[in-house]
């Protein structure tokens, strides 16, 4: 299967066409924020201080990217647990985030959030932080700079390979795998079975 090349720029118009376990390459900008950040982010929120960047149809990448070196925008940029940012999250949505980048499964109530503002998250591949380095073309701190790798970043992507994890649908592909793999194993066990009897 070919990957489906997007940009971040409306991003929320085509996320209706994705389905979970689409391959994308994404290319635009895209905003890096960990826990630290999004805490402060919910601090700005709740004081009605202006955030950042803009929310509406933008793309959070959960990664605390370390200093560029020879060149590079950035040194290695892996995603972080996504589960992490889930307390976060549905409220970022609600208030017209598009989609998050991260590792890993989210909560029912991410998974809620995502169908009702038909976003999407994108997983991104763990432990090939040095790969992903190399389809970021700059990286420009924006917010809480004190944060250090945490820091809010803009950043330009170009062909940042992902994998649609869950769609504006609400399909979740770590519980589909899950599912599928126990199909396997059952029907697995079933034909060795039969095969000693």
């Amino acid at each position: 299967m070919s990957a489906l090349a997007l940009n971040s720029a409306g991003l929320a118009q085509r996320l209706p066409e994705l389905r979970a376990g689409d391959r994308v390459l994404l290319s635009g900008v895209i905003y890096t924020a960990r826990d630290a950040a999004h805490k402060r982010l919910f601090q700005l929120l709740d004081q009605g201080e202006p955030l950042p960047f803009a929310l509406k149809g933008a793309v959070i990448y959960y990664a605390g990217p370390t200093p560029g070196q020879q060149g590079m925008a950035v040194g290695a940029c892996g995603p972080t647990t996504a589960g992490r940012m889930d307390a976060f999250a549905p409220r970022l949505l609600d208030l017209g985030l598009a989609a998050m980048i991260g590792k890993g499964e989210r909560s029912q109530a991410v998974v809620d959030a995502i169908v009702r503002n038909g976003a999407c998250y994108f997983a991104a591949v763990g432990g090939a932080g040095a790969l992903i380095a190399r389809c970021i073309r700059t990286a420009e701190v924006i917010a809480f700079d004190d944060l250090g790798c945490e820091s809010v970043k803009r950043m330009e992507v170009r062909d940042l390979p992902l994998t649609v994890a869950i769609d504006s649908l609400g399909n979740d592909l770590f519980r589909q795998g899950r599912a599928e793999y126990a199909v396997d194993i059952i029907g697995g066990v079933r034909g060795a079975a039969e095969i000693y009897v």
